[in-house]
């Protein structure tokens, strides 16, 4: 029997399930780690966080997140930022396009770390970063809290996962889910016993025993929460990490830790490749996640730009083209965010190009991922030849034949590039030394800024 939940003023959805959550239970408050520096994403997050990156043309990163709980009826959230958050402050701002601008809820509060409060320091960890912030946790008043990474790509619908919570009178549920094995050393490992408690907990071990990972979505009994975090601030040699001390001994010292299976399309999209992955996957068919489902959008921040224009001699096949494009050349699996123009005579293939980009006539790129207000010069080649030389600079981030391209540089005309390339944010033509750039260059910006 399918069973109608809702809590807070969201819409209310079915759910198959045995445990119904009613409005007269007490809130669920969200809290969103959003301060994440994002290192292996390269110079993507040289210049913002990582969960404000775009994606899939027209968002962020963290408008999932946010989506997700604003679509799951949670309108009471704490997003709490760190590293350069002010991209991510102008994105979200009083959270009106998610709905959170209302009068009768908390809405979202942004919170970042500041030196002038009494006790705070910049966070050390996921744990440390809700602790530092416990004051605002409490004003909330809610009997359990989610607790959220901001920089997932994934559609979820939070409410079965409380009600297993509910349930189970667990003291924390964690999202799980299966992942090739090969893949288990990266993540927080759980085996669980035949009730679903979670019996054992390794986070990313060399040798994992299972397959069984978190999703870094939490729900814990805020008051346990509360207990436990102050417990952690005071051990010496706490990396004050959710998944590496807070959750091993919770287990350990007899807490009630329940796991919930998640199957549904979720990326950590914390590397260049994953993240290009990810985007690619939008233009399957049918897409890994429907960005067209009416009954569960994706919220964003957006502009009055005009509709996208693809002219007579103009060619698109599998790619995403958002509003304010101009498109008068070829786009080929590709992903433009708004704004980006295409030359007549330029390729555009299997790359990411983002806003307001412009790609000059005659210029080719492949597998190449452009960030904002970049200047592609006339008859450029960007990700030349099948050389795949590491990047001199980044060898473990750049390897997998993708070159990326920094916000607002300008790549002079004419110029071949190779793969594994990094152009960094602002570089100019007069940067550029050499007419052809073998596989694995970086390119810098020799003129200091007046």
């Amino acid at each position: 029997m399918t069973s109608r939940v809702g809590i807070g003023s969201g819409a209310v959805i079915p759910y198959d399930g045995p445990t119904v959550i009613t409005p007269a239970q007490r809130a669920v408050a969200v809290i969103i780690l959003a301060g994440g520096q994002g290192e292996r994403l390269s110079i993507l997050s040289a210049h913002r966080a990582k969960p404000a990156v775009p994606f899939g043309g027209k968002y962020r990163i963290i408008d999932f997140a946010l989506s997700n709980a604003v679509n799951s009826g949670f309108y009471d959230i704490l997003v709490l930022t760190q590293y350069r958050p002010t991209s991510l402050h102008d994105h979200i701002g009083t959270g009106k396009p998610w709905d959170l601008d209302r009068q009768n809820a908390v809405g979202v509060r942004m919170i970042s770390p500041y030196l002038g409060r009494r006790g705070a320091d910049w966070y050390r960890g996921t744990a440390d970063a809700v602790y530092q912030n416990i004051a605002q946790l409490r004003e909330l008043r809610a009997e359990h809290t989610i607790v959220l990474g901001g920089d997932h790509i994934y559609k979820m619908d939070y409410r079965p996962m409380v009600a297993r919570h509910l349930r189970a009178k667990a003291d924390v549920t964690i999202g799980l889910q299966e992942v090739p094995i090969a893949d288990a050393h990266r993540f927080g490992i759980a085996t669980r016993d035949v009730g679903g408690r979670i019996v054992d907990w390794h986070e990313k071990p060399k040798k994992p025993a299972s397959n069984l990972a978190s999703t870094g979505f939490y729900v814990f009994r805020t008051e346990t929460l509360i207990e436990r975090l102050i417990e952690d601030a005071a051990i010496a040699g706490s990396r004050h990490d959710f998944g590496g001390d807070i959750v091993p001994r919770m287990i350990a010292e007899g807490d009630r830790v329940y796991g919930h299976p998640f199957d549904g399309y979720w990326r950590d999209v914390g590397t260049i490749q994953s993240y290009h992955d990810a985007n690619m996957e939008l233009l399957a068919e049918p897409p890994a996640i429907d960005l067209y489902d009416r009954a569960w959008p994706i919220y964003t921040k957006t502009e009055g730009r005009p509709p996208g224009l693809i002219g007579t001699r103009a060619h698109v096949a599998q790619s995403l083209i958002s509003h304010g494009c101009r498109v008068h050349g070829t786009v080929e699996r590709s992903v433009l965010s708004p704004g980006v123009l295409v030359e007549e005579g330029a390729v555009v293939r299997d790359s990411i190009v983002m806003f307001d980009a412009a790609i000059g006539a005659g210029a080719v790129l492949d597998r190449v991922i452009v960030d904002k207000e970049v200047v592609i010069g006339s008859g450029a080649q960007v990700g030349v030849g099948d050389d795949q030389t590491p990047n001199e600079t980044e060898p473990s981030r750049l390897n997998t034949g993708i070159t990326i391209v920094g916000k607002r540089a300008h790549v002079p005309h004419g110029v071949r590039i190779g793969r594994n390339c990094r152009i960094d944010p602002s570089v100019d033509p007069e940067d550029f030394t050499l007419a052809d750039l073998p596989s694995g260059t970086t390119v810098t910006h020799r003129h200091p800024e007046h």
